[in-house]
């Protein structure tokens, strides 16, 4: 099979100051949520990303750059592997500006070859960047302007001699530049729900104390869950993946859940991404939370933090890292991705991430009792007779391991 990178640059006409200067949170629109589209960048802040080298960012308007002095670097947390990406890009020397793909955490790769854009790149106005990755290889990429009406105007090309290894991290890096609207859809993604019936799914049936939870197929396709305790598992098992769904809450407060890496046929035991949209503003609950040492995996302090969610927050991992602020509401549909790549942990609701976890715990039979690294289902939550939810749009992406890298 051939694997295929694409890269697009569609170079755009002056934006007007009204789009240049939009409030501090970057935004999607609700067609690019229920299309998949995720924000890399909030606007806000650097969540989500980590500079190896120290380099310092100045963020203002929703957009980002990268102070003076030495070379910027920001590398996602996130592994990624196949995508689309898009971000908006002012350049005053196209030179000294690159997107580095399939990177290490250092914002390191093995080829040159998968730094973009390429020198086509105009100064002084603002571009679109549009990247496409399919099976996380490089193999083709272009860069076009769009001149008077509409006209696509062409660059340059550059067809690579071999296949190159593109899943990784995504790095911005250098100097002289300005960005904003970095957001990434995952592609392509494997449907896990039919909208006809529970086919590939199988409820927990292991006590009757925990089996009440109705689970079924409502006239407009979508997964209906009602009643509890219960559970429904997946009858797949994933380890590192991407998972996309909708769910709409029918009520305040309810509580559920999407659990992953779960040990087959027992009950809810694994990680919980949370779905419970009860917030309260100012930040009110203290929450304990355990800081394990990356190498050593021992537990090193367990910190006092205040969050806004009362119940760890929808997109939380439950248990373990509260969301960091309220993006669903109730009884009104929601998109959720969650990643998970080895002990990293994230996830976003509505398009803007609210968790970026690792588990450094010790390994343990369970995500309950440590870090769990293993195959194993997916499961919805019936958590109690309260529950009242629907999901549909249920889709998920394998993520392979990370390349060997050279020293």
């Amino acid at each position: 099979m051939r694997r295929i990178l694409f890269a697009a640059v569609v170079f755009l006409p002056p934006l007007s100051a009204r789009a240049a200067e939009p409030g501090n949170r970057a935004t999607l629109t609700p067609k690019e949520i229920a299309d998949g589209w995720i924000l890399l960048f909030d606007g806000q802040t650097t969540f989500g990303w980590t500079s190896p080298n120290d380099s310092k960012w100045t963020i203002a308007n929703g957009m980002l750059a990268p102070q003076t002095g030495k070379p910027g670097l920001l590398v996602t947390t996130t592994v990624w592997s196949d995508y689309d990406l898009s971000l908006e890009i002012r350049v005053s020397n196209p030179k000294t500006f690159r997107v580095l793909l399939s990177t290490d955490a250092e914002g390191r790769n093995d080829d040159q070859r998968l730094a973009l854009p390429s020198s086509g790149a105009p100064s002084g106005t603002w571009f679109r960047l549009h990247l496409h990755c399919e099976y996380g290889w490089l193999f083709f990429y272009r860069t076009e302007r769009l001149g008077l009406f509409g006209r696509r105007v062409f660059l340059e090309s550059s067809q690579m001699s071999k296949e190159l290894p593109g899943q990784g991290h995504i790095a911005l890096s250098g100097n002289g530049f300005i960005v904003r609207n970095i957001k990434l859809r995952p592609s392509p993604m494997k449907r896990l729900f039919n909208g006809k019936n529970l086919d590939g799914w199988k409820k927990y049936e292991g006590d009757e104390a925990r089996a009440k939870s109705e689970f079924s197929v409502t006239e407009e396709r979508w997964l209906s869950l009602k009643n509890g305790p219960g559970d429904l598992q997946t009858t797949g098992r994933w380890d590192d993946f991407v998972l996309q769904l909708e769910c709409k809450t029918n009520g305040t407060g309810l509580n559920s859940g999407i659990f992953f890496r779960c040990l087959p046929g027992q009950y809810q035991m694994g990680y919980e991404a949370q779905i419970h949209n009860g917030f309260a503003d100012p930040p009110g609950k203290d929450y304990t939370l355990e800081v394990f040492d990356p190498q050593t995996h021992k537990l090193v302090e367990k910190r006092k933090q205040k969050y806004t969610a009362q119940d760890f927050g929808t997109g939380a991992i439950s248990r373990r890292q509260p969301a960091r602020f309220q993006m669903a509401q109730d009884r009104e549909w929601f998109a959720m991705t969650v990643v998970a790549h080895g002990r990293h942990l994230a996830t976003w609701v509505n398009g803007v991430q609210v968790v970026d976890w690792t588990d450094n715990r010790p390994e343990a039979a369970n995500a309950r009792e440590g870090c769990y690294l293993k195959k194993g289902p997916l499961s919805l939550q019936g958590h109690d007779r309260t529950t009242d939810l629907l999901f549909r749009n249920i889709r998920l992406a394998d993520l392979a391991p990370l390349p060997v890298r050279k020293k």
